[in-house]
């Protein structure tokens, strides 16, 4: 055997295991303290919606190990049981040119892979969301959205494909850094057209209507001198009951959203205090922070591909030969299907640093709106979409970006007393 492939089999492993430890240990957790609501709580939420949001947190926790075996499943159905180097020979038959060869390799995998995915996605929305009374979805919406994406993800993502696999093709040895800046490029475009051109293909936005609740935030905007292009409500009760609220694009495609289903549940005093979390984002600086961090980690994640095509070791340690096949388009492929099996350890760096945030906004809410509102919407929030108030706390280290319920309520009750 080759030493990389028992690397990328014990990280592979390793990462498996841990995956489903996490999983077994979060569903045993909430239904351990699922017959109490937690002593915080328990002026506002009933046991029996205590119940539903375990129940939920533990039926999608449950499916989640479909997940784990199924992407663990395609990654070693690529590697080194040898289909992507079958797929590269199938596509060397058919086209000469390297640059159509690789985009045919590549565009086929992720389809293949995202063929798979569906049954697992159908299930979660049509089985989970549906029992708890979350779904609106129908199948014919399912399936139209499914178009979408998949057209969008093609708009997209072809011409950047292309353009990374001509830089690797014709820049030498430093290609990595112009795909770099390129990648950067097209990360902004998106950003600034998000708004305007694709977020209206999948939902309805209207201007917020109601002229007291629009005064009461456009003071609240003004007091924190953010500007934006409007305030939108989106339909989001067409595909499900969730609520929530964002702001999306910059500069001055700037927009702040709210989900029809936020609106009919909080009162006035509370969607400010959650548009004002939104706000602390913002004022924090803390989304051109995460812009930087990933266009820092892209950086360093293409200068090691930069070096790994290099290296003979790589694609035979993953089963993939490398004498019939553009080795630029498979190196590429191989890298972003291996490397989440060494970097998720590295996972809960990430959720700290998304708390660190989300811990930052609650307390710019706290000063300029109502700690005490901001609560009550929380609550409100965590009840109607079913979030469990006890998961287990190594579960939530890896996976949650935003802080446990209860953590997070204390803070908040501590700047309400300050």
């Amino acid at each position: 055997m080759q030493t990389f492939t028992a690397v990328f089999l014990a990280a592979l492993l390793l990462t498996f295991c841990a995956r489903m430890w996490l999983s077994a240990r979060h569903i045993h957790h909430v239904l351990a303290h699922r017959s109490r609501v937690p002593d915080e709580f328990s002026s506002q939420i009933n046991l029996e919606a205590h119940q539903k949001a375990a129940d939920y947190t533990c039926a999608k926790t449950r499916l989640g190990y479909a997940s784990i075996l199924l992407e663990t499943a395609l990654l070693l159905i690529f590697t080194l049981a040898g289909g992507l180097d079958a797929l590269a020979a199938f596509w060397s038959n058919w086209l000469n040119n390297p640059l159509a060869n690789g985009m045919a390799l590549i565009i086929s995998a992720m389809l293949l892979i995202g063929t798979a995915e569906i049954p697992i996605s159908y299930y979660r929305v049509f089985i989970i969301e549906q029992k708890f009374g979350f779904n609106k979805m129908t199948p014919r919406m399912f399936l139209v959205d499914l178009v979408k994406r998949t057209a969008l993800g093609m708009l997209f993502g072809i011409p950047l494909l292309l353009g990374v696999l001509w830089l690797m093709e014709k820049m030498g040895a430093n290609w990595w850094f112009y795909a770099w800046l390129g990648w950067m490029g097209f990360n902004l475009v998106v950003l600034a057209i998000y708004p305007t051109w694709i977020a209206p293909l999948f939902n309805k936005f209207t201007p917020l209507e109601d002229a007291a609740l629009k005064a009461r935030i456009e003071q609240l905007m003004r007091k924190c001198g953010f500007k934006s292009s409007g305030l939108f409500v989106m339909d989001g009760s067409r595909r499900s009951n969730h609520g929530n609220a964002y702001f999306t694009g910059f500069g001055k495609t700037k927009r702040i959203v709210f989900f029809d289903t936020l609106l009919s549940r909080l009162d006035a005093s509370e969607i400010e205090a959650v548009l004002a979390h939104e706000l602390g984002h913002f004022k924090r600086r803390h989304v051109i922070k995460r812009i930087v961090w990933s266009f820092a980690m892209s950086l360093v994640f293409l200068w090691m591909l930069g070096y790994l095509m290099q290296q003979s070791w790589f694609y035979q340690g993953l089963g993939v030969s490398v004498s019939s096949v553009p080795s630029t388009a498979v190196a590429l492929l191989l890298f972003f299907l291996v490397m989440p099996a060494f970097t998720f350890l590295f996972q809960p760096l990430a959720s700290l640093y998304s708390r660190k945030h989300e811990f930052e906004a609650d307390e710019y809410a706290a000063y300029n709106a109502s700690a005490t509102d901001l609560m009550r919407a929380l609550v409100k929030l965590y009840q109607d979409n079913a979030a469990t108030l006890t998961p287990d706390p190594l579960h939530s280290a890896f996976y949650d970006s935003h802080p446990p319920a209860a953590m997070r309520i204390a803070r908040l009750q501590n700047l309400a007393h300050n």
